[in-house]
């Protein structure tokens, strides 16, 4: 992992490269001037490089916070943000929107995480209202918890700041990598989940369906909030009775009654986005399929939408559960 390191020069001193670069002892070290002398770079092969990601050390200069996407659900709150502390995911699904929206596979980390807090604090003090960050949706934080830690100070300051509340979203069963830490209502933890065989065919290098049920088990036991998240749920061959057996062994595994809320989507995808990935990939039949254009997005059919979605509410129909849920159109 991570053969070659390209350093901004301006962070080679800065303690958070210090200690990623004593991880990686026997990697090529390349100086550079800034991260998209690399990263933004015509002509790059994504799949290649997917396979030969390199790691890109850099420091955000500025936009510490997105407002929140339109594809992604807010639960509720009136200042919803997302930032990305991280660029590019160590995982591959087919369906990863990342491979539209980056030049480059490359992973980029920006070390300089006290200044992402400080400019969410300017926020929060600028706006007067609570608020609910998505914590770096262009990765997955906790996959890469035990090579950067920078899960583990973010949890440790939503403790500290009452008027924030985050999301960890993840495809692992790195729940370890928090071991020891307290609790706290705000900082919600939050899997996505499919059936097996789509995590065999569309989500390669992820965690395990049992393995990723077994950490939410784990993590609700410990007091941490959980979400989960069906989404994306794809229209692979037999679909019905694929997620019909999956949901059936998802209410069998964990005790849904202690769970936060649970977001349900299908597939959706900007359309350039789309468009770009299959000029990279002709790997994958998903990307090929027969989408609708809605409001600049891709998405199925009305009627497969609201079959799929029938199909979780069959499964949930509970009074109590059925509050639980967050339908994404």
């Amino acid at each position: 992992m991570f053969s070659r390191i390209y350093i901004e020069e301006s962070v080679l001193e800065h303690h958070q490269t210090k200690q990623i670069l004593d991880r990686f002892p026997n990697s090529e070290r390349i100086i550079i001037e800034h991260y998209k002398d690399v990263f933004n770079r015509s002509g790059q092969d994504w799949r290649f490089q997917k396979e030969h990601q390199a790691l890109i050390l850099a420091e955000r200069k500025d936009t510490f916070l997105y407002a929140g996407s339109g594809y992604t659900p807010s639960f509720g709150s009136g200042a919803f943000y997302y930032n990305a502390v991280m660029l590019n995911c160590i995982y591959d699904c087919d369906y990863c929107y990342l491979q539209g929206l980056f030049p480059s596979a490359h992973v980029v980390v920006f070390v300089n995480q006290d200044d992402f807090r400080k400019a969410l604090v300017e926020e929060l003090d600028k706006t007067q209202e609570n608020m609910y960050l998505a914590l770096s949706y262009d990765t997955d934080l906790l996959a890469f918890e035990g090579l950067f830690g920078f899960a583990r100070p973010w949890i440790e300051f939503t403790e500290q700041e009452p008027r924030l509340s985050i999301e960890l979203r993840t495809k692992s069963a790195n729940i370890s990598a928090i071991k020891g830490l307290k609790p706290n209502s705000r900082t919600v933890l939050a899997w996505s989940l499919s059936p097996q065989s789509v995590i065999d065919l569309h989500e390669k290098k992820t965690a395990s369906l049992q393995a990723r049920l077994k950490a939410i088990q784990t993590a609700m036991d410990a007091g941490w909030p959980i979400r989960l998240c069906i989404d994306p749920m794809l229209r692979v061959p037999n679909w019905e009775s694929v997620y019909q057996e999956f949901l059936l062994h998802l209410s069998h595994s964990i005790d849904l009654q202690k769970v936060k809320d649970i977001s349900v989507g299908t597939f959706r995808m900007n359309h350039a986005f789309l468009k770009r990935m299959k000029q990279q990939r002709k790997d994958t039949s998903l990307l090929f399929d027969s989408y609708v254009i809605k409001d600049g997005a891709l998405s199925y059919h009305d009627e497969t939408v609201s079959a799929m979605y029938d199909l979780v509410k069959s499964y949930f129909s509970d009074e109590v559960m059925a509050k639980k849920l967050d339908f994404i159109f």
